[in-house]
């Protein structure tokens, strides 16, 4: 493992976010072209299934890894943590209801309000999360690969 890795998981964790935040822009433009390709719906379908595997392995990684290592060093930020996975739990479930309407070929208008309501709760979380944890993870001394720590994407 790469030593500078050890001490830059805050910009690790901006990336992700960085990257999820892509991937919710890249599921939206797909929505935007709508009708206009020919297989619109099952390309809609793959870029909104794919959006959600990408945040639920990023939060099920940190569920796993990232918050267990943040709790150790730093057990004052329990209820920041507590707090992070409820949120956790809260997008799992929309994304769960995304995946099934876009699976379901619902209209556009159903999958934009779906879109609008996890990136608003995705948004809040990942500057809730940058606020509260960013110092700490500074300096986490953690040994692991990215992917384990942050989901792979």
């Amino acid at each position: 493992m790469d030593a500078d890795r050890l001490h830059a998981w805050d910009q690790e964790l901006r990336a992700a976010h960085t990257r999820l935040r892509a991937a919710l822009t890249a599921t939206r433009e797909a929505l935007d072209r709508g009708e206009a390709a020919p297989d619109a719906a099952s390309e809609l379908t793959l870029f909104c299934i794919g959006f959600c595997a990408a945040l639920d392995g990023h939060h099920t990684s940190e569920d796993r890894t990232l918050f267990p290592a943040l709790r150790a060093e730093h057990p004052e930020l329990g209820g920041v943590i507590d707090k992070l996975m409820q949120d956790h739990s809260m997008l799992s479930h929309l994304l769960s209801a995304l995946r099934g309407a876009a699976e379901r070929n619902e209209d556009a208008a159903s999958i934009e309000r779906h879109l609008d309501g996890i990136g608003a709760i995705m948004e809040s979380h990942f500057r809730f999360e940058e606020r509260e944890i960013l110092a700490p993870l500074r300096a986490l001394s953690l040994d692991r690969d990215v992917t384990d720590v942050l989901g792979p994407f």
